[in-house]
């Protein structure tokens, strides 16, 4: 039904109208009140029957963002009324979003005896030695000096040839003087692994000088001493009865990958006297000497030394009966090589 028109009175009466509730259309303000209330929702448009309904094709929509947030990538700012929102309050453990499984997909089949045994083989009770034939030959000395008594040359040398437990040994020094041989000898040995880098050896030694010729019957033992020591100790058993023993050791020192420092010491002792061959009972020689050698190549290095060498006991006196020096001290040069 029309309601009658107001007039001024009616209005001075009556004060100013109220807006009807149905149509109160206020402007957002910047309350925050405002700001908290929730969005109108959009759940209840039916948007399939406005055309905008996806393809049967198209692939599916991200998942819808909470309120006030924006999609990464989307160009949009998140709502200010989310600003100083903390995450504080979420428990992601209760989500089950760090939840592992301690059971793999596949299960890892348990390892058996059977199959320790056929990765790691039991070793050996009797390791097998290699049967190929080899050899070696090495030139330790190769020297010569020029001393107050004259000039002099030296050599001592070894070879072998066999397998690792069968060799044939070959072995010799000696020693020249003003162009005259004053000892030299020569051993041929046969040599049997008896431990790791340790040999027993028996053969023949033949004396050349000093004096006539003498042969022996040898036997010792050779190898690698703790502390990387090279040793060799020989007796022997001539004729007449003469009994003789040497020993020898020597040590490398590596000063760099090329310098190598080599002291070496060598004994002679007799069992009794042979004044034809100016060998008197006991010990009768020593020698000391250091050498520095420089390695070109491994088989081959130049080096130069000091040597001392002495006589003893029963040997020093025939020397000095013989108007010869007892003692003796030279710097000498030379090579070492091998192959």
């Amino acid at each position: 039904m029309p309601q009658a028109p107001t007039t001024d009175s009616d209005r001075q009466t009556t004060g100013p109208a109220k807006p009807s509730q149905k149509h109160k259309h206020a402007a957002p303000t910047n309350n925050a009140s405002d700001q908290q209330s929730p969005s109108p929702s959009m759940e209840a448009m039916d948007h399939t029957a406005m055309g905008h309904a996806m393809p049967a094709d198209s692939p599916p929509s991200d998942p819808p963002m909470p309120p006030g947030m924006s999609r990464p990538g989307s160009g949009t700012k998140p709502d200010s009324s989310m600003q100083g929102m903390t995450m504080e309050g979420m428990d992601h453990a209760a989500m089950g979003h760090s939840a592992t499984t301690s059971e793999p997909r596949t299960p890892i089949p348990k390892v058996t005896d059977i199959d320790r045994a056929a990765a790691v083989p039991p070793p050996s009770d009797h390791p097998v030695h290699d049967n190929t034939i080899q050899h070696y030959v090495l030139f330790n000395r190769l020297e010569a000096w020029n001393a107050d008594p004259g000039t002099g040359q030296a050599w001592e040398g070894q070879s072998w040839i066999g397998t690792d437990l069968n060799r044939l040994c070959v072995r010799s020094e000696g020693e020249r003087n003003d162009g005259r041989t004053e000892a030299a000898d020569l051993e041929v040995l046969y040599g049997r692994s008896v431990a790791p880098w340790w040999d027993l050896v028996a053969g023949i030694r033949q004396d050349f000088k000093p004096g006539s010729s003498q042969t022996y019957a040898a036997f010792g033992v050779q190898g690698l001493a703790p502390m990387k020591f090279e040793v060799a100790a020989t007796a022997y058993i001539g004729e007449r009865g003469q009994t003789a023993a040497r020993l020898e050791a020597e040590y490398e020192l590596l000063l760099t990958n090329r310098w190598i420092l080599q002291p070496l010491a060598e004994i002679e002792l007799f069992g009794k006297d042979d004044p034809a061959r100016g060998i008197g009972s006991g010990l009768s020689t020593a020698e000391l000497g250091l050498r520095l050698r420089y390695e070109f190549t491994r088989q081959f290095a130049p080096y130069i030394g000091l040597v001392y060498e002495r006589a003893f006991g029963n040997t020093a006196d025939l020397r000095r009966d013989e108007s010869e020096r007892v003692d003796d001290t030279r710097i000498v040069v030379g090579i070492r090589t091998w192959f």
